[in-house]
Protein backbone atom coordinates (compact mmCIF):
# COMPACT_ATOMS: atom_id res chain seq x y z
CA UNK A 1 0.00 0.00 0.00
CA UNK A 2 2.91 2.52 0.93
CA UNK A 3 4.14 2.31 -2.63
CA UNK A 4 0.36 2.24 -4.25
CA UNK A 5 -0.11 5.62 -3.26
CA UNK A 6 2.89 7.22 -5.02
CA UNK A 7 2.59 5.64 -7.88
CA UNK A 8 -0.90 6.61 -8.35
CA UNK A 9 -0.34 10.35 -7.25
CA UNK A 10 2.42 10.57 -9.57
CA UNK A 11 0.74 8.76 -12.32
CA UNK A 12 -2.18 11.35 -11.77
CA UNK A 13 0.11 14.29 -11.64
CA UNK A 14 2.10 13.17 -14.92
CA UNK A 15 -1.61 12.81 -16.11
CA UNK A 16 -2.69 16.21 -15.57
CA UNK A 17 0.01 17.59 -17.76
CA UNK A 18 -0.71 15.51 -20.50
CA UNK A 19 -4.46 16.07 -20.82
CA UNK A 20 -3.56 19.84 -20.79
CA UNK A 21 -1.28 19.39 -23.57
CA UNK A 22 -3.60 17.43 -25.36
CA UNK A 23 -7.16 18.94 -24.69
CA UNK A 24 -6.32 21.52 -27.46
CA UNK A 25 -4.44 19.30 -29.87
CA UNK A 26 -7.73 17.01 -29.89
CA UNK A 27 -10.50 19.52 -29.89
CA UNK A 28 -8.53 21.29 -32.72
CA UNK A 29 -8.76 17.32 -34.74
CA UNK A 30 -12.19 17.33 -33.87
CA UNK A 31 -13.44 20.25 -35.23
CA UNK A 32 -11.15 21.12 -38.13
CA UNK A 33 -9.44 17.82 -38.91
CA UNK A 34 -6.41 18.99 -38.64
CA UNK A 35 -3.24 17.34 -37.07
CA UNK A 36 -1.68 20.55 -36.03
CA UNK A 37 2.42 19.99 -35.32
CA UNK A 38 2.51 23.27 -34.35
CA UNK A 39 1.12 22.60 -30.93
CA UNK A 40 4.60 21.53 -29.56
CA UNK A 41 5.34 25.05 -30.62
CA UNK A 42 2.69 26.67 -29.27
CA UNK A 43 3.61 24.44 -25.46
CA UNK A 44 7.24 26.15 -25.51
CA UNK A 45 5.62 29.63 -26.92
CA UNK A 46 3.62 29.48 -23.66
CA UNK A 47 6.87 28.41 -21.63
CA UNK A 48 8.61 30.76 -22.77
CA UNK A 49 6.12 33.81 -21.65
CA UNK A 50 5.34 32.15 -18.73
CA UNK A 51 9.39 33.07 -17.71
CA UNK A 52 9.31 36.00 -18.95
CA UNK A 53 6.02 37.53 -17.83
CA UNK A 54 6.65 35.97 -14.24
CA UNK A 55 10.36 36.58 -14.20
CA UNK A 56 9.44 39.98 -14.46
CA UNK A 57 6.98 40.08 -11.67
CA UNK A 58 8.97 38.93 -9.68
CA UNK A 59 12.39 41.20 -10.83
CA UNK A 60 10.12 43.67 -9.73
CA UNK A 61 9.87 42.97 -5.99
CA UNK A 62 5.95 42.09 -6.65
CA UNK A 63 4.20 39.33 -4.40
CA UNK A 64 5.55 35.87 -5.63
CA UNK A 65 2.13 34.52 -5.67
CA UNK A 66 1.20 36.95 -7.87
CA UNK A 67 3.59 34.55 -10.44
CA UNK A 68 0.29 32.22 -11.30
CA UNK A 69 -1.45 34.85 -12.42
CA UNK A 70 1.85 35.61 -14.64
CA UNK A 71 1.40 31.81 -15.63
CA UNK A 72 -2.21 32.38 -16.82
CA UNK A 73 -1.18 35.74 -18.86
CA UNK A 74 1.39 34.12 -20.37
CA UNK A 75 -1.21 31.22 -21.68
CA UNK A 76 -3.65 33.68 -22.74
CA UNK A 77 -1.24 36.03 -24.48
CA UNK A 78 -0.60 33.55 -26.83
CA UNK A 79 -3.50 31.58 -27.26
CA UNK A 80 -5.02 34.93 -28.49
CA UNK A 81 -2.28 36.71 -29.74
CA UNK A 82 -0.34 33.87 -32.01
CA UNK A 83 -3.52 31.32 -32.58
CA UNK A 84 -5.51 33.67 -34.17
CA UNK A 85 -2.82 35.19 -36.25
CA UNK A 86 -1.63 31.05 -37.71
CA UNK A 87 -4.90 30.71 -38.06
CA UNK A 88 -6.32 33.61 -40.24
CA UNK A 89 -2.50 34.37 -41.90
CA UNK A 90 -2.48 30.55 -43.21
CA UNK A 91 -4.46 28.31 -42.06
CA UNK A 92 -7.65 29.42 -43.44
CA UNK A 93 -6.50 29.43 -46.99
CA UNK A 94 -5.68 25.82 -46.83
CA UNK A 95 -9.32 24.27 -45.86
CA UNK A 96 -10.50 21.53 -47.73
CA UNK A 97 -7.29 20.36 -49.04
CA UNK A 98 -5.99 17.09 -48.28
CA UNK A 99 -5.10 16.19 -44.85
CA UNK A 100 -1.22 15.39 -45.48
CA UNK A 101 -1.17 18.86 -47.02
CA UNK A 102 -2.52 20.11 -43.25
CA UNK A 103 -0.02 18.29 -41.71
CA UNK A 104 2.76 19.16 -44.03
CA UNK A 105 1.76 23.22 -43.37
CA UNK A 106 1.70 23.16 -39.67
CA UNK A 107 4.84 21.46 -39.48
CA UNK A 108 6.47 24.37 -41.59
CA UNK A 109 4.74 26.72 -39.00
CA UNK A 110 6.14 24.24 -36.30
CA UNK A 111 9.69 24.82 -37.75
CA UNK A 112 9.50 28.62 -38.07
CA UNK A 113 8.08 29.18 -34.33
CA UNK A 114 11.47 27.35 -33.16
CA UNK A 115 13.42 29.47 -35.15
CA UNK A 116 11.85 32.76 -34.06
CA UNK A 117 11.85 31.14 -30.42
CA UNK A 118 15.68 31.18 -30.50
CA UNK A 119 15.90 34.59 -32.18
CA UNK A 120 13.46 36.08 -29.54
CA UNK A 121 14.94 34.16 -26.00
CA UNK A 122 18.22 32.83 -27.41
CA UNK A 123 19.77 29.39 -27.09
CA UNK A 124 20.84 29.29 -23.54
CA UNK A 125 17.97 27.88 -20.65
CA UNK A 126 15.25 30.18 -18.57
CA UNK A 127 14.94 28.76 -15.08
CA UNK A 128 11.68 30.15 -13.14
CA UNK A 129 11.78 27.87 -10.03
CA UNK A 130 9.52 30.37 -7.69
CA UNK A 131 5.98 28.95 -8.18
CA UNK A 132 6.96 25.49 -7.79
CA UNK A 133 9.01 26.05 -4.88
CA UNK A 134 6.32 28.99 -3.31
CA UNK A 135 3.40 26.54 -2.27
CA UNK A 136 5.76 23.82 -0.36
CA UNK A 137 6.04 20.20 0.20
CA UNK A 138 3.79 17.37 1.56
CA UNK A 139 3.99 13.78 2.91
CA UNK A 140 3.00 10.62 0.88
CA UNK A 141 3.56 7.16 1.24
CA UNK A 142 7.15 8.62 3.73
CA UNK A 143 8.05 10.39 0.41
CA UNK A 144 7.89 13.95 -0.16
CA UNK A 145 6.01 16.03 -2.92
CA UNK A 146 5.71 19.24 -4.07
CA UNK A 147 2.17 21.00 -3.33
CA UNK A 148 2.82 22.22 -7.29
CA UNK A 149 1.67 18.89 -8.56
CA UNK A 150 -1.67 19.02 -6.70
CA UNK A 151 -1.93 22.69 -8.49
CA UNK A 152 -1.50 21.29 -11.56
CA UNK A 153 -4.21 18.14 -11.00
CA UNK A 154 -6.84 20.70 -10.28
CA UNK A 155 -5.86 22.95 -13.58
CA UNK A 156 -6.25 19.90 -15.18
CA UNK A 157 -9.57 19.09 -13.66
CA UNK A 158 -10.84 22.56 -14.30
CA UNK A 159 -10.09 22.93 -17.59
CA UNK A 160 -11.91 19.46 -17.84
CA UNK A 161 -14.91 20.65 -16.28
CA UNK A 162 -14.83 24.02 -18.38
CA UNK A 163 -14.07 22.37 -21.44
CA UNK A 164 -17.65 20.06 -21.36
CA UNK A 165 -19.59 22.60 -20.02
CA UNK A 166 -18.73 24.98 -23.03
CA UNK A 167 -19.27 21.98 -25.58
CA UNK A 168 -22.77 20.62 -24.01
CA UNK A 169 -23.91 23.91 -21.82
CA UNK A 170 -23.57 26.66 -24.01
CA UNK A 171 -25.01 27.78 -27.05
CA UNK A 172 -22.04 28.27 -28.70
CA UNK A 173 -20.57 24.77 -27.81
CA UNK A 174 -23.81 23.34 -29.56
CA UNK A 175 -22.77 25.40 -33.03
CA UNK A 176 -19.27 23.85 -32.10
CA UNK A 177 -20.67 20.17 -32.04
CA UNK A 178 -22.76 20.93 -35.30
CA UNK A 179 -19.82 21.78 -37.35
CA UNK A 180 -18.23 18.72 -35.91
CA UNK A 181 -20.94 16.68 -36.88
CA UNK A 182 -21.34 17.92 -40.57
CA UNK A 183 -19.76 21.09 -42.21
CA UNK A 184 -21.73 21.76 -45.14
CA UNK A 185 -25.21 21.32 -43.39
CA UNK A 186 -24.10 23.72 -41.01
CA UNK A 187 -23.19 26.07 -43.29
CA UNK A 188 -26.31 25.55 -44.76
CA UNK A 189 -27.93 26.49 -41.70
CA UNK A 190 -26.45 29.93 -41.65
CA UNK A 191 -23.65 28.73 -38.93
CA UNK A 192 -20.45 31.20 -39.43
CA UNK A 193 -18.32 28.09 -39.94
CA UNK A 194 -14.77 30.38 -40.82
CA UNK A 195 -16.00 32.32 -36.71
CA UNK A 196 -15.97 28.50 -35.17
CA UNK A 197 -12.78 27.47 -36.92
CA UNK A 198 -10.97 30.84 -35.64
CA UNK A 199 -12.49 30.47 -32.10
CA UNK A 200 -11.44 26.42 -32.09
CA UNK A 201 -7.97 27.22 -32.95
CA UNK A 202 -7.32 30.37 -30.36
CA UNK A 203 -9.03 27.82 -27.67
CA UNK A 204 -6.62 25.01 -28.71
CA UNK A 205 -3.62 27.42 -28.79
CA UNK A 206 -4.34 28.61 -25.36
CA UNK A 207 -4.58 25.35 -24.00
CA UNK A 208 -1.57 24.42 -25.20
CA UNK A 209 0.51 27.86 -24.36
CA UNK A 210 -1.31 26.66 -20.46
CA UNK A 211 0.20 23.11 -20.52
CA UNK A 212 3.66 25.10 -21.27
CA UNK A 213 3.43 28.01 -19.11
CA UNK A 214 2.26 25.56 -15.90
CA UNK A 215 5.33 23.42 -17.23
CA UNK A 216 7.84 26.46 -17.09
CA UNK A 217 8.36 26.34 -13.42
CA UNK A 218 9.70 22.48 -12.91
CA UNK A 219 11.72 22.30 -15.78
CA UNK A 220 14.53 24.49 -17.43
CA UNK A 221 13.07 25.92 -20.44
CA UNK A 222 15.67 25.36 -23.11
CA UNK A 223 15.07 25.27 -27.09
CA UNK A 224 13.37 22.15 -28.57
CA UNK A 225 11.15 21.20 -25.50
CA UNK A 226 7.83 21.15 -27.88
CA UNK A 227 9.17 18.50 -29.82
CA UNK A 228 8.71 15.59 -27.48
CA UNK A 229 5.73 16.95 -26.41
CA UNK A 230 4.17 16.89 -29.89
CA UNK A 231 4.96 13.60 -29.75
CA UNK A 232 3.68 12.79 -26.46
CA UNK A 233 0.40 14.10 -26.89
CA UNK A 234 0.04 12.95 -30.37
CA UNK A 235 0.42 9.67 -28.29
CA UNK A 236 -2.38 10.39 -25.71
CA UNK A 237 -5.14 11.49 -28.26
CA UNK A 238 -4.03 8.44 -30.51
CA UNK A 239 -5.16 6.28 -28.08
CA UNK A 240 -8.26 7.89 -27.05
CA UNK A 241 -9.09 8.46 -30.48
CA UNK A 242 -8.72 11.85 -32.32
CA UNK A 243 -11.43 14.21 -31.50
CA UNK A 244 -12.65 13.33 -28.28
CA UNK A 245 -11.97 15.21 -25.48
CA UNK A 246 -13.05 12.54 -23.11
CA UNK A 247 -10.80 9.91 -24.49
CA UNK A 248 -7.86 12.46 -24.11
CA UNK A 249 -8.58 12.48 -20.67
CA UNK A 250 -8.67 8.74 -20.29
CA UNK A 251 -6.03 8.48 -22.57
CA UNK A 252 -3.82 11.05 -20.46
CA UNK A 253 -4.88 8.74 -17.07
CA UNK A 254 -3.78 5.41 -18.74
CA UNK A 255 -0.42 6.63 -20.00
CA UNK A 256 0.31 8.36 -16.37
CA UNK A 257 -0.19 5.54 -14.03
CA UNK A 258 1.74 3.11 -16.54
CA UNK A 259 4.65 5.59 -17.02
CA UNK A 260 4.53 5.71 -13.39
CA UNK A 261 4.28 2.10 -12.48
CA UNK A 262 7.51 1.31 -15.21
CA UNK A 263 9.47 4.37 -13.59
CA UNK A 264 8.98 2.73 -10.47
CA UNK A 265 9.71 -0.53 -11.20
CA UNK A 266 11.31 -0.36 -14.63
CA UNK A 267 12.83 2.98 -14.67
CA UNK A 268 14.62 1.77 -18.20
CA UNK A 269 11.52 0.78 -19.89
CA UNK A 270 9.95 4.39 -18.57
CA UNK A 271 9.64 5.53 -22.56
CA UNK A 272 9.10 2.03 -24.11
CA UNK A 273 5.73 1.78 -22.01
CA UNK A 274 3.74 4.66 -23.53
CA UNK A 275 3.71 3.15 -26.99
CA UNK A 276 3.40 -0.02 -25.43
CA UNK A 277 0.22 1.28 -24.66
CA UNK A 278 -0.60 2.90 -27.80
CA UNK A 279 0.55 -0.53 -29.49
CA UNK A 280 -1.65 -2.30 -27.32
CA UNK A 281 -4.81 0.15 -27.59
CA UNK A 282 -4.40 0.19 -31.28
CA UNK A 283 -4.47 -3.20 -32.01
CA UNK A 284 -7.60 -3.51 -29.94
CA UNK A 285 -9.19 -0.41 -31.54
CA UNK A 286 -7.53 0.67 -34.31
CA UNK A 287 -9.35 4.19 -34.15
CA UNK A 288 -8.71 4.81 -30.09
CA UNK A 289 -11.02 4.00 -27.65
CA UNK A 290 -13.57 6.75 -28.01
CA UNK A 291 -12.80 7.68 -31.66
CA UNK A 292 -15.37 10.70 -32.84
CA UNK A 293 -18.43 8.95 -34.56
CA UNK A 294 -17.85 9.85 -38.06
CA UNK A 295 -21.06 11.37 -40.03
CA UNK A 296 -22.39 9.35 -42.91
CA UNK A 297 -22.63 11.01 -46.38
CA UNK A 298 -25.39 9.95 -48.53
Amino acid sequence: MSSILPIAFDGIAYASWLFLISAGLTLIYGVMRILNVAHGSLYALGAYAACSLAGAWLGGGLPAAGSFAMLLLAAVLVGSLVGPLIERGLLQWMYGKDEVVLVLVTYAVFLIMEDVIKLVWGVDSLLLPEPYALPGNFQLGGLPYPVYNVVLIALALATGLALAWALYRTRQGKLLLAVIHDREMSMAMGINVSRVYLATFAVGATLAALGGAFTAPTIAVTPGIGVEVIVLAFAVVVIGGLGSLGGAALGALLVGLVRSATVRYWPEAELFSIYAVMAMVLIARPKGLFAAQEARKI
